[in-house]
């Protein structure tokens, strides 16, 4: 499928060694990757917000990005935090600490034109939040509200999308403000979200024309206490989950949607395998 972009989240893995790369440490893991893989989410830049200030890309970086991939590739950027998380990690007992950044249109900015190089290649911008209690947002409304303002206050020909952690939210009202916004709903498996199918199937018809599958996995800690790191086999299969996920993803591509799939080794264990069971699925159906 033309408008269907399959691809993991982060790519530089030793253990994917004869999976993907030629050897445990090749001199270019993405120039490799980008042979196999049309599309890369990148997260390195999401942890952005620190005590005093927040970080931007390093321009070295994002042009050794931008060389080590073909014109037609793809990256999933993930925004940096700063712009994402209302208040300051903080500790327990420690009061909340405001973020000044959230939301900041000057800060995105900044960001984007850091980018510069790369943005023809990127395929979305993701504004990743966190789980919002009312301690940090006081209700749904104010945030939809803000983000709302905050999305009309960028440039218009982004590809943005939205991930939120809240699963009581993601409803009918917020389809329709990601669609009139134009920005690309994110669906998590895991974190205690809904069923991923179930949720394309249900709100299809106000889903945007972009929508972004997040492959991300229940249990973070367990799957590496279990793999020991070494994520070159699948250890939890997933097969009936991936199989519901396929079809309710190729009736999407057939109304003329644009899908991206992220897929991380926390899911199954290996992501290029799990890309490998995607991909004789979308043949198969």
């Amino acid at each position: 499928m033309d408008n269907l972009y399959l691809g993991t989240c982060s790519w530089k893995y030793p253990s994917w060694g004869g999976l993907v790369y030629s050897s445990r440490e090749p001199v270019n893991y993405l120039a490799e990757y980008a042979r196999q893989y049309s599309t890369v989410e990148v997260d390195q830049w999401f942890w952005s917000l620190g005590k005093t200030g927040a970080a931007l890309p390093r321009q070295e970086i994002v042009a050794e990005y931008d060389q080590s991939t073909p014109p037609g590739f793809r990256f999933s950027v993930k925004c940096p935090n700063a712009l994402t998380l209302t208040h300051h990690h903080a500790r327990k007992g420690e009061p909340l600490r405001p973020n000044e950044r959230f939301l900041d249109q000057d800060f995105f900015m900044r960001f984007l034109e850091s980018l510069a190089v790369l943005v023809p290649k990127i395929g979305l911008f993701i504004f990743q939040f966190e789980y919002l209690n009312k301690d940090k947002m006081p209700s749904r409304n104010q945030f939809m509200d803000r983000l709302g303002a905050f999305l009309s206050s960028l440039p218009g020909d982004m590809p943005y999308a939205v991930e939120i952690r809240n699963p009581r939210w993601m409803d009918g009202p917020w389809f329709k403000l990601l669609q009139g916004q134009g920005a690309a709903p994110v669906l998590l498996q895991g974190y205690w979200m809904d069923d991923i199918a179930a949720t394309m199937d249900r709100y299809q018809a106000i889903l945007d024309d972009t929508v972004c599958l997040r492959l991300h996995g229940e249990d973070r800690e367990g799957m590496e206490e279990q793999t020991g790191s070494d994520w070159s086999s699948i250890i939890r299969p997933k097969d009936d989950e991936l199989l519901c996920i396929a079809g309710a993803v190729t009736k999407l591509a057939g109304a003329g949607r644009k899908a991206f799939i992220n897929v991380n080794n926390h899911y199954e264990g290996c992501a290029p395998l799990t890309i490998q069971k995607l991909r004789r699925l979308f043949n198969e159906l």
